[in-house]
């Protein structure tokens, strides 16, 4: 936060869940459960319990859309956002999807707390987020709703999503830098998402018979590197498993190590000394996996 590093606190909110639960991608329409108002308040106030004078970030995440009505009601979003400032928390950081996003939304919060909203956006591209992911918006969707974001008094964080379905590896790389060049006059900061597999979803289906390998973490430093003009972070989760973004497992805790040392520190300096014998079948991978009729060139079935 402000170029430094923050201490944060993280709260999952177990709602009904996200009501679009379409995207090919996403296992976590699984998770949801009703949820009453009076659940979702004891559910913050057993979060909070654990808050900190250090804890300068609240992040609340319902795996769907905080602004979304029907997951969060509009007075438990109002005593959430009252506690956190009368906590003394400086600011606030929730997910929504465009739909739910107006100005007046973002400036009841903002009013009283910093306030960054997360958008999914995952790529620029129209076509890749309709038929990949099956987001269930536009690229006009995501600009309006950044721009009412920023009208409200709040910041944009953005997501992109490194490696959809049916994406080769350089592909990938050149969606998510493209995107992120698209993303940068409507974001105050990026996040790079590196596609993990989650169950229950077509993306698995996929996997289990080889016919996607989740991105190798070298690409998800090469997009890192080829973006500075505005903050990117990257947390790369279950990087090194089965299901997760890889290399080779020789080098894989060493790569996600300086890839979260990047997100903190924004200094590219992180991944000068990282090197491994694996990085020359990733570079053949790139050049290669275009003329293997789209199938992955390493797949191992690792699912199997």
């Amino acid at each position: 936060m402000d170029g430094e590093a923050a201490g944060s606190l993280t709260m999952i909110l177990r709602t009904r869940g996200c009501r679009w639960r379409k995207c090919n991608i996403c296992g976590y329409p699984s998770e949801g459960a009703p949820a009453t108002a009076e659940d979702l308040i004891l559910q913050f106030q057993a979060a909070t319990r654990g808050l900190s004078s250090e804890d300068r970030v609240v992040k609340i995440y319902t795996s769907g859309s905080f602004l979304d009505p029907e997951e969060v009601p509009e007075s438990v979003r109002v005593r959430i956002i009252d506690a956190l400032a009368a906590a003394g928390v400086e600011k606030l950081v929730f997910e929504s999807r465009p739909e739910y996003i107006t100005r007046e939304l973002v400036e009841a919060s903002a009013a009283k707390i910093r306030t960054e909203v997360a958008i999914g956006l995952e790529t620029s591209s129209d076509l890749v987020r309709d038929q990949s992911i099956r987001k269930g918006f536009t690229f006009a969707d995501y600009r309006r709703a950044s721009d009412a974001v920023h009208r409200g008094g709040g910041s944009v964080k953005t997501y992109l999503l490194l490696k959809p379905p049916f994406l080769s590896e350089a592909s990938a790389i050149s969606d998510a830098l493209r995107s992120a060049r698209d993303a940068i006059s409507h974001s105050d900061v990026l996040s790079l998402n590196l596609t993990n597999i989650q169950r229950g979803t077509p993306l698995e289906r996929m996997w289990l018979i080889g016919d996607y390998r989740t991105p190798w973490l070298w690409s998800a430093v090469e997009v890192l590197k080829g973006v500075s003009s505005v903050p990117i972070i990257c947390d790369p989760v279950a990087a090194g498993t089965r299901r997760g973004p890889r290399n080779c497992g020789r080098c894989d805790e060493a790569v996600a190590k300086a890839i979260r040392e990047h997100a903190l520190t924004q200094d590219t300096g992180a991944f000068e000394d990282l090197d491994c014998s694996c990085k020359a079948a990733w570079k053949k991978v790139l050049e290669l996996e275009d003329l293997a009729f789209g199938s992955p060139l390493d797949s191992d079935l690792r699912g199997l």
